[in-house]
């Protein structure tokens, strides 16, 4: 699998590509929040984000899955949830991780998502200590899955209107 790493500058270049792969991981989910036009926004919104990072693997011409996700600002959390303790410093916030279906439990979606912690700090100030990502507390199994890569749940949120009940997880990347 070929990594492509994607910043900011190629984010308008990159968009059909998260969406596609969006619509098909999501394809059968008859609510509304997980709508093309509900993830378009966030599209949107994490990828204006000048320090915005996104990895997708490729396998030829065909993309595989994708992470992207960027540094909160100095003393931002995710909304709705409370900050553990312990937890400070520069935040790398993981917005999404998908694979195709084809490629589930092959160990892309490990490789993308280191990846795109390798690239995390790449051209920035400075590196993240911390890395935190949402989980739907209803996905059991997604969440022992980051548990498995060194990631500690921290709280339960809802971030927006609408939005399932998520696992807050947290995972240090300062070296011991």
């Amino acid at each position: 699998m070929e990594l492509r790493r994607y910043t900011h500058a190629d984010a308008v270049k990159v968009r059909p590509m998260l969406l596609d792969i969006h619509d098909e991981v999501y394809s059968g989910y008859p609510d509304p929040f997980h709508s093309r036009d509900r993830f378009s926004y966030f599209v949107d919104l994490w990828s204006g984000r000048e320090d915005w990072r996104c990895v997708a693997g490729w396998e030829g011409e065909t993309p595989v899955g994708y992470a992207y996700g960027s540094k909160f600002k100095p003393g931002g959390w995710w909304k709705g949830a409370v900050r553990p303790a312990g937890v400070r410093g520069r935040i790398f916030a993981l917005s999404e991780l998908m694979v195709r279906s084809r490629w589930r439990g092959t160990g892309r979606a490990r490789q993308i998502h280191d990846a795109l912690l390798d690239s995390a700090g790449s051209g920035l100030t400075d590196e993240p200590d911390f890395v935190t990502l949402l989980v739907d507390a209803t996905h059991p199994k997604v969440r022992a899955l980051y548990e498995a890569w060194g990631y500690e749940p921290g709280g339960e949120c809802a971030s927006s209107d609408g939005s399932p009940t998520y696992t807050v997880m947290v995972r240090s990347l300062r070296s011991s």
